[in-house]
């Protein structure tokens, strides 16, 4: 399990995410006069503001006072929601139900109220908390969710690779014609299937995130986290986190390379994913495979081991990853769906959650799942079960590590190895040493529905990287584990991220 330190760093950065000082506070009363009128409180929004919150809150409701509130800005009329709601945000790419996306103009913008009721000899007082979010490179995690949907630390199920309405998805229409899929039946799959959290990922665009925000709500046990798949011709890659725009067109005078996308992304606090790194690329499927004239490797967080249908063969991207930590990068393993028929049977592979990530975070918040993605300690479940579960860790010198972390071990010294599986009864422990079996890690069968498989591995001192999986007896691929790192350098992040215990 991660450390108790380490768990608090994650804790941390969600906590920043989610507190924000207001920028200013609106102020003012109202007085039975002003019954049944509107007023306009105007207020400065500067140039580069990204999105704008309001939390707006009055006095007097014991007396029957109502206030309701909207609001427009230099331009134009924003979005009224009367009473039913308190706080509401705006940004180019989504808003709060009752508000219009768009630019967050600067200039002089008004919040509006209404007086519906009040009494004659009564007087409310009201307070609106305005912040602002400045633009990229200042770009931040956001969240739909006001609050995590859960708070303890656990592992969480999840599908990270989808598409809709807002791409290519499809689905059958009522009189069975093939039609582009709403968004909500994705959801409702994702939720039938029991997951925790997912991110839709629709090609080149940001338009689902204002449907995402609206139905966050509703969907109060499944997380909901801005994604959109980045496709180039150079490869196609998801970034999860910020909702900003960021431009796909590599190739063009305004991206000339990979590698600058890369940097935006990294400016934008994105984590970066490389999807189905081995993919054909070509007229079968244009820009699929992962061939970029320029990119740093060290730039990306993450890797799409396992994509849809295609778990093994020559299109799995098991092998792109683990080429990657042979080469000394540290990328975390994830798997999606690649879904685009949210109708399809869950007996299928590519079906929503199959493949399920299962993420080790603090919490069931968007800025936890992608910590935890960040760490390392995930694994992948091909079977997209509930209930199936592996844990590894390894110790030395009295120093523990679990997946994703790094372990110093000198040579000749012994690295006690521990790997724990649940609801695996008739599969079998394996475990890799930079890839390959290792004689004296011999493969174990797993006969009990909660099984710990201890084993020793000696260091010669040099780097190496050692992972779990459970396969089936007949050696197909069911959960793959991410590693332990063995004497890797530690990365820059590793202080507050991968704490050993």
């Amino acid at each position: 399990m991660p450390t108790l330190r380490r768990i608090l760093s994650i804790f941390a950065l969600t906590a920043t995410a989610l507190a924000q000082q207001p920028d200013l506070t609106l102020k003012g009363t109202i007085n039975g006069s002003q019954n049944n009128t509107y007023l306009g409180v105007p207020f400065e929004v500067p140039a580069g503001i990204e999105r704008l919150t309001v939390a707006f809150r009055y006095t007097g409701k014991e007396q029957r006072t109502t206030l309701d509130i909207g609001i427009e800005d230099p331009q134009r009329f924003r979005g009224w929601s009367g009473g039913n709601k308190s706080t509401f945000t705006i940004s180019a790419t989504d808003a709060t139900p009752s508000y219009l996306p768009g630019p967050v103009i600067a200039g002089t913008w008004k919040l509006l109220i209404g007086v519906p009721n009040i009494r004659p000899q009564s007087v409310a007082s009201y307070e609106a908390d305005i912040s602002f979010v400045r633009s990229a490179p200042n770009a931040r995690t956001q969240e739909f969710a006001e609050i995590p949907l859960r708070t303890e630390a656990r592992w969480y199920r999840g599908d990270l690779h989808m598409h809709t309405a807002h791409s290519d998805g499809h689905c059958n229409s009522q009189n069975g014609k093939q039609v582009p899929c709403p968004l909500f039946l994705t959801l409702d799959a994702a939720a039938r299937r029991g997951l925790d959290f997912v991110a839709v990922t629709d090609h080149n665009t940001i338009s689902h995130y204002d449907d995402l925000r609206e139905l966050q709500p509703y969907f109060d046990r499944l997380l909901l986290i801005p994604g959109r798949e980045v496709t180039t011709f150079e490869g196609h890659a998801n970034v999860y986190g910020p909702t900003d725009f960021l431009d796909f067109r590599v190739g063009s005078p305004l991206l000339t390379d990979m590698d600058s996308l890369l940097h935006r992304a990294r400016n934008m606090n994105a984590l970066f994913s490389i999807n189905h790194p081995n993919a054909p690329s070509g007229e079968v499927c244009m820009g699929c495979g992962w061939r970029p004239k320029l990119a740093d490797i060290g730039l990306v967080n993450a890797v799409e081991a396992v994509n849809g249908g295609a778990e093994e063969g020559p299109y799995s991207g098991v092998p792109f990853w683990e080429a990657q930590l042979g080469a000394g990068r540290r990328l975390t393993a994830i798997g999606g769906s690649d879904n685009h028929d949210a109708q399809l049977s869950f007996e299928k592979p590519g079906s929503v959650g199959s493949p399920t990530t299962v993420v080790y975070a603090k919490d069931l918040s968007v800025t936890g799942i992608l910590a935890g993605i960040r760490s390392g300690t995930v694994f992948v479940d091909l079977t997209a079960s509930r209930d199936r579960m592996l844990d590894f860790s390894g110790q030395n010198a009295g120093h523990k590590a679990a997946m994703g972390e790094t372990l110093e071990a000198a040579q000749g010294t012994m690295v006690d190895l521990a790997v724990r599986a649940t609801s695996c009864q008739g599969s079998v422990f394996r475990l890799l040493v930079d890839g390959r079996d290792d004689p004296a890690i011999p493969q174990t069968p797993i006969t009990s529905p909660e099984q710990t498989y201890n084993a020793k591995w000696r260091s010669d001192g040099q780097r190496h990287w050692i992972r779990a999986d459970v396969v089936s007896g007949a050696g197909k691929l069911q959960l793959l584990g991410n590693p332990i790192y063995i004497n890797f350098p530690q990365q820059s992040d590793e202080k507050n991220m991968r704490t050993s215990k």
